[in-house]
């Protein structure tokens, strides 16, 4: 069968999306913080939760050391809890309230976090990460100037320093000095920032009661860049909010048109449908100036600053609890940071309301089959089915999940249930005839599998995926070959790095008996994915064709050793031990065509 990289959360990832684009000039929290990223932790009771006991030693250096340790494993929770220990048996030991504040602020225990700040400042009184956190505390607690005091010690020149100049114009805002706020906004010049700056302008001259300046914003950050979901949703609801309604489903009806069913679009276009009001998700200048941190650490996550990324945010939800982007965004980094646990728990603290609570769910689910808890996975998705029967994500992942245990009947009965719902498919949906025609393919429908990967084919053209599947099928039964190896080419072509497709190819040339051929993409394969069995298997049987018989055996002790597929594993035992027979069956005439 065709290789190909299949991930089991390959459902759609919408919810996630990053609010605002540009470049934007983050503060370098990497120079304060004694350990790098870690995973958070909410301080909740949770029905997902994933246990993750530890003890907390009984000495300051077995504590100390174990922070260390939880520190470069990425494991917040821990850090944080062997800090604040070693910290309790050496209290005036600075280094270790320096670590213990960076632990708790990237753990999100804020009151932690915050009591320490004053105390890092006492002895650093440049360390704008500390004045930063009071900052946003003060805020918090509507302090606005003693706020504006610690901002203008967080940073350097504030028309450079995005961060201290967003924030001190939510202060003015919370004042109730738009025109200052808005001043201040105003300093940011830089052309990266433009859409920034004047969606939050928009947002605080709407707060402030002046619709014309909010509308002028809205629409100058909304010219400048059309496919951002958060700008989009605000605009959108400012419209509904002056009655036009019409206007504000047009835009939503354009970011439909980029991104399908995305749920927050999805469910403002129903609330508009049926005639429900459109409350402004910014609705006081705390969740303004959340909203602006949450930007900064969407956009440090998507750049790879996965620290920047985990303070912003977690100073974010300090100022707005339940903003569900944020925290699903959390759970994104922590997510790419091999950090399960900890995702699970912040997808399960989504609100219940938020209309990101489904794709919060799946996620959620899809890691408990990571981490191996099928059972729990099973339960927690179907209850999510069940209570969303027409929810196309959750049916999607419900197929992932049943395609990955090999239920194929059942998943290919899922992913119909998941087209039915569609009856006009669009090129977004191409994914789902590509699911499907494998799980046809492999429940031995080849006529259903056939025809959905022609389907998806129709749908985006020249996708490396389907055109490698379907190629090599062809080439399997020694059928269409001509156009089965042209679809196969033009697959390596698009995705020359991807292993798999590139091994696909080279098996193709395998199973047409054009054993030369077949070693010089196999190598090439094996180049991409070293660690991979089949790849190795592949290629020690092409080895064998051409007389390379001891680097067959190589490669196929190399297989071995590398834990392939429990049914592969005879196979390849056998050919260590008595080799290949002399003549394979090919596909077809295949040997006679060529391809």
């Amino acid at each position: 069968m065709p290789r190909f990289a299949d991930p089991l959360a390959a459902a759609s990832r919408g919810a996630r999306s990053l609010l605002l684009r540009g470049g934007v000039a983050l503060v370098a929290l990497s120079a304060w913080c004694a350990f790098p990223t870690a995973s958070f932790a909410l301080a909740r009771e949770g029905n997902l939760s994933v246990a993750r006991p530890f003890e907390v030693g009984s000495s300051i250096s077995g504590n100390y050391l174990a922070a260390i340790v939880a520190g470069a494993e990425r494991d917040t929770l821990a850090a944080s809890t062997f800090f604040r220990e070693a910290l309790r048996d050496d209290p005036n030991n600075q280094d270790l309230v320096d670590r213990s504040f960076v632990a708790a602020l990237a753990n999100g225990n804020m009151a932690d976090a915050v009591a320490l700040a004053p105390r890092v400042v006492a002895h650093d009184k440049a360390n704008g990460l500390a004045h930063l956190t009071k900052g946003v505390d003060l805020i918090k607690n509507r302090r606005y100037v003693a706020a504006r005091a610690e901002l203008a010690k967080s940073g350097g020149d504030r028309r450079h320093d995005i961060t201290s100049t967003l924030l001190t114009a939510w202060t003015y805002a919370g004042a109730k000095d738009t025109r200052k706020a808005l001043a201040t906004l105003d300093s940011l010049n830089d052309e990266a920032f433009i859409v920034f700056r004047d969606y939050h302008a928009a947002l605080i001259a709407d707060i402030g009661g002046n619709k014309a300046e909010a509308e002028k914003r809205f629409k100058s950050a909304y010219a400048a860049e059309r496919n951002t979901l958060r700008l989009v949703d605000a605009y959108a609801r400012f419209l509904a909010s002056r009655g036009q309604r019409d206007e504000a489903k047009k835009l939503y009806q354009g970011f439909d048109e980029v991104a399908p069913g995305h749920p927050i679009i999805t469910a403002g276009l129903t609330a508009l449908d049926e005639g429900k009001p459109l409350p402004p998700f910014v609705r006081t200048p705390e969740e303004g100036a959340g909203e602006a941190l949450y930007g900064l650490g969407a956009v440090g996550g998507r750049s790879g600053d996965e620290l920047a990324s985990l303070i912003y945010l977690r100073l974010a939800l300090h100022l707005a609890t339940e903003n569900a982007l944020a925290i699903i965004t959390l759970g994104d980094v922590y997510e790419r940071m091999k950090q399960e646990e900890t995702a699970i728990d912040l997808y399960d603290s989504v609100p219940k309301d938020s209309p990101l609570r489904v794709n919060a769910d799946v996620q959620a689910a899809l890691l408990l089959e990571t981490l191996g808890k099928s059972k729990e996975a099973s339960e927690h998705l179907g209850q999510v089915v069940g209570a969303n029967p027409k929810n196309q994500e959750a049916l999607t992942a419900l197929g992932n999940l049943q395609r990955s245990r090999k239920l194929f009947n059942d998943a290919a009965a899922t992913y119909s249930r998941v087209i039915a719902l569609q009856p006009k498919p669009d090129k977004g949906q191409w994914l789902l005839y590509y699911y499907r025609g494998i799980a046809n393919e492999r429940r031995k429908d080849w006529k259903g599998a056939e025809s959905d990967l022609k389907k998806a084919l129709e749908l985006n053209p020249d996708q490396p995926l389907v055109l490698n599947y379907l190629g090599y099928s062809w080439v399997d039964q020694g059928i269409n070959l001509d156009e089965a190896f042209r679809m196969l080419r033009r697959a390596v072509d698009l995705r020359q790095r991807d292993g798999y497709i590139v091994d696909s190819l080279g098996w193709a040339y395998y199973r047409l008996g054009r054993w030369d051929d077949a070693v010089r993409e196999l190598e090439k394969a094996i180049d991409l994915k070293p660690s991979d069995p089949v790849i190795n298997d592949h290629l020690g049987d092409a080895y064998w064709r051409v007389g390379r018989k001891l680097e067959a055996q190589f490669q196929w002790n190399h297989a071995r050793d590398l834990n392939p597929d429990p049914d592969d594993l005879p196979k390849i035992l056998d050919k260590i031990k008595n080799g290949l027979k002399d003549q394979p069956e090919v596909a077809g005439d295949a040997r006679k065509t060529g391809g």
